[in-house]
């Protein structure tokens, strides 16, 4: 069943007629549109989408939150496309959306943290942030990190094998090229146009934005089909994670463990509780 996946920021409204229009075409090709937005429910191009799909009376299209920084947004987004050339059916490819987030280390080389949001930011650091020439590594996903851009020093990485995607120029990115791309031990670097809502989301156009991501199509299959599937009893499209994204129906609770399985059984394998918001599975790690 085809599916079109697609990555929305406010910079790329279109009027809402139009909007509607070209989503209308999406869906007549494709059959299914997964769109990956904003998490907060009032950014303009969530409501928006939620907009067209109310206007289209349509349950195929999946809206996906996700609270990525700009560069990791466009780059979930590439993942989920390469996915849905595989045999991958749209509900799958929606609950992948919210899965492989969870393997995306994102962060921004920044100038100024005086208006940055995004992690917090004692008072301390805003005062070195009015000094010139301080530059600051930042980690937003997928724990929050914010310190001065030493070499000796830098945020807490991946332990599989990524690649590492790089974007703007608005600052020199020897620190990410160089002492982070080393201890991150990234297999290659990427150069990527900057988002055009990115200086928006870290606050200042003094940055340039990293990402380390999974680009092997056969490891993200592999993370995918590991979990647990089901069947919408709403849509019937097949899923993973405890909800359809296209009809929002909540899955059922699911029966008992079988005779000596035991409780791990009950709560599913750690790839299944993954596309719940709390876990993730494990992949393995770097071997030096």
């Amino acid at each position: 069943m085809p599916s079109v996946v697609t990555v929305t920021a406010e910079d790329l409204a279109l009027p809402l007629e139009e909007h509607v229009m070209r989503t209308a075409a999406a869906l007549e090709q494709y059959g299914h549109l997964v769109a990956l937005a904003p998490a907060d429910p009032t950014d303009p191009a969530r409501r928006r989408l939620h907009t067209v799909r109310s206007a289209l009376e349509s349950d195929r299209i999946a809206v996906v939150p996700v609270t990525l920084p700009p560069l990791a947004r466009v780059l979930l987004a590439e993942q989920v496309r390469q996915l849905a050339g595989t045999d991958l059916g749209p509900g799958v490819l929606a609950g992948a959306a919210r899965l492989l987030t969870y393997y995306l280390h994102a962060g921004a080389l920044l100038g100024s943290v005086t208006k940055l949001d995004r992690v917090p930011v004692g008072v301390a650091t805003h005062v070195k942030s009015l000094v010139p020439g301080r530059h600051f590594a930042v980690l937003a996903h997928p724990e929050p990190y914010l310190g001065q851009a030493d070499p000796d020093k830098v945020p807490p990485g991946p332990a599989y094998q990524t690649q590492l995607a790089v974007a703007g120029n608005g600052l020199d990115p020897a620190w990410i090229t160089g002492p982070l791309a080393s201890a991150w031990r990234t297999t290659h670097l990427r150069e990527i146009p900057q988002p055009p809502d990115s200086a928006r989301w870290w606050g200042t156009s003094r940055l340039v934005e990293f990402a380390a991501y999974i680009a092997d199509i056969g490891m993200l299959y592999q993370l995918v089909t590991s979990v647990r599937r089901d069947t919408c009893t709403w849509c019937g499209l097949e899923v993973i994670g405890d909800q359809c994204l296209f009809c929002a129906t909540r899955l059922g609770v699911r029966a008992a463990p079988a005779s000596g399985q035991g409780a791990a059984g009950a709560a599913g394998t750690p790839a299944e509780r993954a596309v719940q918001p709390a876990r993730r599975p494990q992949l393995e790690p770097h071997k030096r």
